[in-house]
């Protein structure tokens, strides 16, 4: 296996490698529960490539974003995203889950899906195959398709929207306190709205690409949220990886 990609950070000198440690330090867990968001996008402003994120998401960004599915206790992602996507169950390497055991983490992280309309299949490997059992974040007026609650805990807040802000406060509650999001853009524009997003980590891919993919957020519009940024790391392919947490 060929060593991984150098990274360095730019706002400390830029100088020094990074290895897993010291980047798994740069996304610390925080003591108070904590909402992560993960996006990529080219110098352009895309979200995607040829349709799919996949496509703009190198080595560096793949690294890192496996860093923080590490760190997490749940990862949340729209089902829009989850379909487009094709998520697989949500299974980590021997040492990732090495460092979870080692630092008082459950084994795997809980993958959590929030659906308005719950066009979701029940006997999707995704659910089928998890190695815990997945959560649901929908609302009361959404009809489950059969077999749903027999592969998923499935959490209605809200009368005919999600109510972002009780689901994840019941998340809470259930000691899924440290959040990653990845998406979608409608997901993510949502959060925000209700200012719910505590970080945004955003990789630009040193792409340009045609002017007809969206942006990483869409949907309700809210107010200006200021954000501070905590770093900067750069690879060696011109890769760069922000991080930016609430003022």
């Amino acid at each position: 296996m060929s060593a991984p990609m150098p990274l360095r950070r730019l706002d400390d000198g830029g100088t020094a490698v990074l290895d897993n440690a010291a980047l798994t330090a740069l996304y610390p867990r925080t003591p108070a529960p904590h909402l992560r968001m993960n996006f990529v996008t080219s110098l352009d402003g895309a979200v995607t490539l040829d349709g799919y994120s996949e496509g703009l998401s190198g080595e560096p960004d793949k690294r890192v974003f496996g860093i923080m599915r590490k760190v997490c206790d749940a990862l949340v992602v729209g089902a829009g995203t989850l379909r487009h996507e094709g998520y697989r169950a949500v299974r980590l390497d021997e040492e990732r889950r090495a460092w979870r055991r080692e630092n008082g983490v459950a084994e795997y992280p809980v993958l959590v899906v929030v659906s308005r309309t719950l066009t979701l299949d029940p006997g999707a490997p995704v659910f089928t195959e998890a190695p815990v059992r997945p959560v649901i974040l929908t609302h009361h007026a959404a009809e489950a398709p059969a077999g749903l609650d027999k592969v998923a805990d499935v959490l209605r807040h809200g009368t005919e929207q999600v109510d972002l802000a009780a689901g994840l406060a019941e998340l809470h509650v259930r000691g899924l306190t440290q959040l990653l999001c990845e998406g979608g853009p409608h997901l993510f524009g949502s959060l925000t709205a209700a200012d719910l997003v505590d970080e945004l980590c955003l990789t630009i891919s040193p792409l340009l690409t045609s002017p007809d993919a969206g942006r990483i957020i869409a949907g309700p519009v809210g107010p200006p949220r200021p954000m501070r940024l905590a770093h900067v790391l750069a690879a060696d392919d011109g890769t760069l990886l922000l991080r930016h947490t609430r003022s």
